[in-house]
């Protein structure tokens, strides 16, 4: 279901044990050959991807393309909400749903830069609402639901850059119009260097053309493998978040109950 086609009774009715998923994304340069519309436009795909087989058991906001993109900020076409800025958004978004009687929240993410914001978001609900035994209060990112290089043995990366391989794949399967030649293009190393620490940067620290990975292997024939995968994990997750008994901490814990 998609929460902008329900009446707020139809919402109502339903809010205290459907899971709602919030995508975020972001608008943000993608190199020499991806549009600045690709994380959107990639988790729109995959909420289409998965909303059907879910058959009306979770609702689904609206897309929210605005992200936190400051580390793209020196390449035109970026537009960024600034870290505390997205982060009291996020709250609010989350302080909404729990007033409208949810219980069950997911920021689903589609961008790199919203990782560490969207949890810190999810972790200061939680405590804002330490008083309540009966929230399930999430973060993902759908590329970590899934491990694509185990049934895709062509993919060259095992991790996801930055308009890169896995990127450029998924926008070849589904808008090739907008993808520009990649096959002159070179790896650009998606290392931070220091490790194990973290180091701050921008994304001009780190690439001249703007991507951060291997797009010049990217097939149309990958991306839909790609897709595959993830809308089968997030999909999974989903099913978690339905199955939540209202209290336990451990999924496992329901699946054995």
């Amino acid at each position: 279901m998609q929460l902008v086609d329900l009446s707020w009774p139809e919402v109502a009715a339903r809010a205290a044990h459907t899971p709602i998923i919030l995508p975020i994304a972001a608008i943000e340069q993608h190199g020499h050959h991806l549009p600045v519309s690709t994380d959107s436009m990639l988790l729109a795909e995959l909420i289409r991807r998965i909303s059907k087989p879910l058959h009306g058991q979770a609702i689904f906001a609206p897309l929210m393309w605005l992200g936190n993109s400051d580390h793209h900020i020196d390449f035109p076409g970026t537009l960024s909400a600034r870290p505390r800025h997205y982060l009291d958004m996020l709250g609010g978004l989350i302080d909404d749903m729990i007033t409208h009687g949810f219980r069950r929240i997911v920021l689903l993410n589609g961008h790199g830069g919203n990782d560490i914001p969207g949890r810190q978001a999810i972790f200061e609900a939680r405590q804002r609402y330490r008083h309540r035994s009966d929230l399930l209060l999430l973060f993902v990112t759908y590329w970590d639901c899934a491990r694509p290089w185990e049934t895709c043995g062509d993919l060259v990366q095992h991790f996801m850059g930055h308009a890169c391989e896995w990127e450029t794949s998924m926008m070849q399967c589904i808008v090739p119009d907008l993808v520009k030649e990649v096959r002159e293009l070179e790896t650009v190393s998606v290392e931070y260097g220091f490790a194990p620490s973290y180091r701050g940067w921008t994304s001009k620290d780190r690439t001249i053309p703007g991507h951060m990975g291997s797009p010049q292997y990217a097939t149309p024939e990958k991306g839909e493998k790609l897709f595959s995968a993830f809308a089968e994990g997030v999909e999974k997750m989903i099913h978690q978040m339905i199955a939540w008994d209202g209290h336990s901490w451990n999924p496992d814990n329901v699946q054995k109950n």
